[in-house]
């Protein structure tokens, strides 16, 4: 089967996604196929090792876990069977505190952070489709990197909606009341691009 096979207008679940075995790489938001860009390319993947690397340093044996794609996300509304579970995505990063949430197959349910990174070919998809289903899922914080312009936004969830600050360059310090004692200094992380 060929991702050109299915119908991009019919709503699929989990229990679809899980049997395709073509070599795109795709995300279901709200049912509907997003499929996702070519191969990142080397500023994303400089920050996404960067990011990845200071989670795993800070959570050295802390409960809490960081994940990086492909890892599939499974955001269900009602429940937790795969027939009824019709967005999964595949942040570039992700942080799970709640043990019971991951499995062998990802994660069923919101993570507490999740971290994507910018490209031109996804920015439509990661501003709004995106931010609309992690704020809808209780993500606490969703930060959005991007890599053109060197800045990154915190977007914490507040009474059920997000709060975004002001645009962080290089010269801040990103801290989270997830992680408390964690700092992600923005210098650092944006140097990896030089």
């Amino acid at each position: 089967m060929e991702l050109a096979d299915l119908d991009l207008n019919k709503i699929y679940s989990y229990a679809d996604y899980f049997k395709w075995q073509f070599e795109d790489r795709v995300e279901l938001i709200k049912g509907k196929i997003f499929k996702m860009s070519p191969a990142p390319n080397f500023d994303h993947q400089e920050l996404v090792g960067e990011i990845m690397y200071q989670f795993k340093k800070f959570l050295r044996k802390k409960p809490c876990k960081a994940f990086v794609a492909p890892f599939d996300v499974r955001l269900p509304i009602k429940s937790k069977e795969d027939k009824d579970i019709y967005t999964v995505l595949q942040p570039d990063v992700c942080v799970v505190c709640d043990t019971s949430k991951y499995d062998k197959r990802g994660c069923v349910g919101a993570p507490d952070i999740v971290v994507e990174i910018l490209s031109p070919s996804n920015n439509e998809k990661e501003l709004k489709n995106k931010f609309d289903i992690y704020e809808e899922s209780g993500v606490l914080e969703y930060w959005i990197v991007s890599p053109q312009d060197r800045t990154f936004l915190v977007n914490r969830l507040v009474d059920g909606h997000y709060v975004t600050s002001r645009p962080l360059v290089s010269g801040d310090v990103v801290s989270t009341n997830v992680l408390p004692g964690f700092e992600l200094d923005l210098k650092e992380l944006f140097d990896c691009l030089d």
